[in-house]
């Protein structure tokens, strides 16, 4: 059997340089990519706490009610905005522009002093919860300009 000289060992030298450049490179490109994204779906929403029994806070605004139904599937059945049933094939722009002819939103960022309560089935999908909520919240013009119409919205105690 024959060993090698273990007298004769070969320094090992770890080269630095390029393990920096290649550390200055992916700083340089993280940075040339970050993007800087406003966050989406920014809703003032307030949660209805878990004790059903307690009467949630009084507020001194108008509070306008939009009821959300839904089918034992989850799908959504009707939308109701008051006492008025919004139906038909857009029942999401149709509540849109309701409360666009309440609010008015010529005159700037729309309302801060209103509210909107949302009253939606336990069984509802989540996506037509969102659908109200963008409705409510504001729109988008054909300029790409964004108008705000509601910024408080806030959802119902589950009923029995």
């Amino acid at each position: 059997m024959k060993f090698r000289n273990t007298d004769h060992r070969e320094h090992i030298v770890l080269q630095m340089t390029p393990m920096i450049d290649i550390v200055f490179l992916l700083m340089v490109f993280f940075v040339f990519t970050f993007k800087i994204v406003l966050p989406e779906g920014d809703f003032n929403i307030r949660m209805p706490s878990a004790q059903t029994s307690t009467a949630s806070a009084v507020s001194e605004t108008p509070l306008l009610r939009v009821r959300l139904r839904a089918t034992p599937e989850g799908e959504l059945a009707r939308v109701q905005f008051g006492d008025v049933a919004l139906d038909g094939d857009t029942p999401f722009y149709h509540l849109q522009s309701r409360i666009r002819s309440l609010i008015g939103d010529d005159a700037g960022p729309g309302s801060s002093d209103q509210e909107v309560e949302i009253d939606a089935d336990y069984n509802l999908k989540y996506r037509y919860a969102m659908n109200a909520i963008t409705a409510i919240t504001g729109y988008m013009d054909d300029n790409g300009e964004q108008h705000k119409l509601v910024e408080r919205v806030r959802f119902a105690p589950l009923s029995e």
